[in-house]
């Protein structure tokens, strides 16, 4: 984890670091509480904060904090107590305070629309549409990317079918296909488009999208084909599928005289429908 920043929230430094390997940003604990509870002693109260966690049984929440070394108030690297997103956002749910209060009922919110969600499960393209155009995405984008939503629902399915079950096999066979076509794997490409965090297929240009569709369809077609028994069946699938779009890729690339793979994202593409925005 090389990557370390201060994060400024409400005027208050909170420390942060993330971590490249499972792409996730660690929070300095001592420091969320120190802007949530208004303590004058947020080490000792997150200490008290902790037994009361245990107490309450949520000891899960708490051996997820990890203490990594980080530049305190007196110039010197000490050890800190740091949180992922997830475990910090249950962390700030036990903290009695005003402050923390809009992060409360921001959760609140969150749980009940994925309760709306898993009733109507259109309601899940209908916040994502209004999701991307809020963001500035254009309609045709938007539009591509929903599609794509589908077609890789339609993958997963597909390998879930086939005895694959896991993301971390997903993940497996995603990579597979994405090197295959693209000619980098995914943690590799999202490096190469600037990104941490950020999903992929959100910071790819029009013809990114509609290549790595191709090639996820073309992947379920030939698995419904050929009906995978194993693991190592469906990786061979994966990379032949992917295979198809990268020769279409390199296809492009000949007649056009221009790369495909662009290190264009949403942030410096401003709307990725429009590809000749530079």
């Amino acid at each position: 984890m090389k990557d370390t920043k201060i994060a400024i929230f409400e005027g208050k430094k909170i420390r942060r670091q993330w971590d490249q390997e499972n792409e996730k940003w660690w929070f300095s604990v001592v420091d969320i509480v120190a802007v949530l509870s208004d303590s004058t002693n947020p080490q000792v109260y997150w200490r008290v904060l902790k037994k009361r966690l245990l107490d309450e049984g949520a000891d899960e929440t708490v051996t997820k904090c990890n203490a990594l070394k980080m530049l305190a108030a007196d110039g010197k690297m000490r050890l800190t107590d740091m949180a992922d997103t997830e475990t910090m956002l249950r962390i700030i749910q036990s903290i009695p305070s005003p402050q923390a209060e809009p992060f409360k009922l921001w959760l609140a919110r969150v749980g009940y629309e994925r309760i709306e969600e898993a009733e109507d499960p259109e309601k899940v393209i209908q916040r994502a549409m209004h999701f991307y155009l809020k963001r500035g995405y254009s309609k045709d984008w938007v539009n591509q990317r929903l599609k794509s939503i589908e077609v890789r629902k339609e993958l997963t399915d597909e390998w879930e079918t086939r005895g694959v079950k896991g993301n971390s096999k997903f993940a497996i066979l995603t990579d597979i296909i994405t090197f295959a076509w693209a000619g980098m794997r995914t943690k590799d490409y999202k490096q190469f488009k600037g990104l941490k965090k950020e999903n992929l297929r959100d910071n790819m240009t029009n013809l990114e999208l509609v290549l790595n569709m191709l090639a996820e369809a073309t992947t379920t077609e030939i698995s419904k084909k050929d009906e995978p028994k194993n693991f190592n069946e469906n990786q061979r699938v994966a990379r032949e599928g992917g295979a198809i779009a990268g020769s279409a890729r390199r296809k492009i690339e000949k007649r056009t005289g221009k790369k495909v793979v662009s290190k264009l994202n949403a942030k410096n593409l401003g709307l990725l429908g429009d590809e000749n925005k530079k």
